[in-house]
């Protein structure tokens, strides 16, 4: 996604200016023995039988997914629709990813594979999420990292808002899906810390994440991919209700809590709107989020991992959710992506009818830049199939 820059043509010696680049020269040191981007392919493989697991292109009768890789490489993004997950025929998880640095591609896939297991696995997560905030708040000594700021990070007007009067009514389901959010969350970054296979000290992953069950919808996010829902007014016209907020530096409760724990915030002359993070003492190396997995390098300067959890009880009125990579969002606005939503020809070729308008709005609206990578998920809800305006999956 282009989201690291690296002061390695602007030393404290030299006086040239930032330029692009993904890490530094000395992590080439690192994890010598073993080569960084190795994966098991029997484990993936076992993964990928798995019934109602979806992570190519492709649709089933509630979701459609597309990915398309941009003009920057190799395409760091990866997506998934999980269907009766956990066993549960009432139950859906899904979730788009998007990577950045070296192996921010090998990050992405390997959090797309394991955090769904990491939520529905509980012996796997059984530490509380008091334990889990208390280490948060240890290994950020000094910082405002703790209970109140690591979940409430963004300004009260620009969070994706949360109603409580359905969290009081259902409280068991949602306190437990919280907990499973925050635990899985946890315990994801801890293994990608000891994971030798894959280098994650300058490379990470967004993740934008739901688990809906019944009628009951939790949202888990961290970094800037985004979760959009399509719900009818009163008008009966469709209407987009953003359901996380863009954890980026320009947050001020983000960037205070970076600039607590001794990271720099700001943005380059060329780019006066993009804030990124940066090390106490070395530009580099220009993260665009406040939050993601892996980037182990600014783990100690105020990057957590900890996601930002908004519950939801659906209604009768909302017909889908549309869950992207910022390849989507940095060029359409939430009104825009729905309405491409609704009038795309067929629930089965939504996702990908997105992807396109995206990719020709890119050349339209950045003619110097380079496309971004685009990933979608979008969740046709339960209700709504058979009432929306356009046609069905076949």
């Amino acid at each position: 996604m282009g989201s690291c820059f690296s002061a390695e043509s602007r030393s404290p010696l030299s006086g040239l200016p930032l330029s692009p680049h993904p890490a530094f020269d000395y992590r080439k040191k690192r994890n010598s023995r073993k080569k960084p981007g190795s994966v098991d392919f029997r484990k993936e493989e076992q993964l990928h039988r798995i019934p109602g697991r979806l992570f190519l292109n492709g649709s089933s009768g509630v979701a459609s997914l597309y990915t398309q890789q941009g003009k920057k490489g190799t395409n760091q993004d990866a997506m998934i629709v999980w269907e009766n997950f956990g066993s549960r025929t009432d139950t859906v998880f899904c979730g788009v990813f998007d990577g950045h640095g070296p192996y921010g591609h090998m990050v992405a896939k390997k959090v797309r594979d394991h955090l769904p297991l990491k939520l529905s696995a509980h012996s796997e997560v059984n530490i509380s999420s008091e334990d889990v905030l208390r280490e948060i708040s240890l290994n950020t000594a000094g910082s405002v990292n703790s209970e109140e700021t690591a979940l409430i990070s963004a300004d009260k007007d620009s969070r994706a808002s949360v109603d409580l009067d359905v969290t009081e009514k259902n409280p068991d389901i949602f306190k437990t899906l919280k907990e499973s959010f925050l635990k899985a969350f946890k315990v994801m970054d801890r293994e990608l810390r000891l994971h030798t296979n894959i280098d994650c000290f300058c490379s990470g992953t967004t993740a934008v994440t739901l688990v809906k069950q019944g009628p009951y919808l939790v949202v888990g996010n961290v970094g800037d991919s985004r979760a959009v829902l399509a719900t009818r007014d009163k008008d009966n016209s469709l209407k987009a209700v953003q359901l996380t907020v863009d954890l980026k530096p320009n947050l001020p409760a983000e960037a205070e809590r970076i600039r607590n724990c001794k990271g720099r915030v700001f943005a380059l002359h060329d780019e006066p709107t993009v804030a990124r993070v940066w090390l106490p003492n070395n530009d580099a190396p220009g993260l665009a989020m406040a939050r993601a997995f892996g980037d182990f390098f600014l783990k100690d300067f105020g990057l957590i991992s900890v996601p930002e959890i908004s519950c939801r009880c659906l209604s009768e009125e909302d017909e889908f959710i549309v869950l992207a990579t910022d390849g989507i969002w940095d060029v359409l606005s939430n009104k825009e992506v729905i309405d491409i939503i609704e009038y795309a020809p067929a629930c089965s070729s939504a996702a990908r009818t997105l992807v396109q308008t995206a990719v020709r709005a890119w050349r339209y609206k950045y003619l110097t830049s380079k496309v971004d990578d685009c990933a979608v998920v979008c969740l046709f809800l339960d209700s709504n199939l058979s009432n929306l305006s356009y046609a069905s999956n076949t």
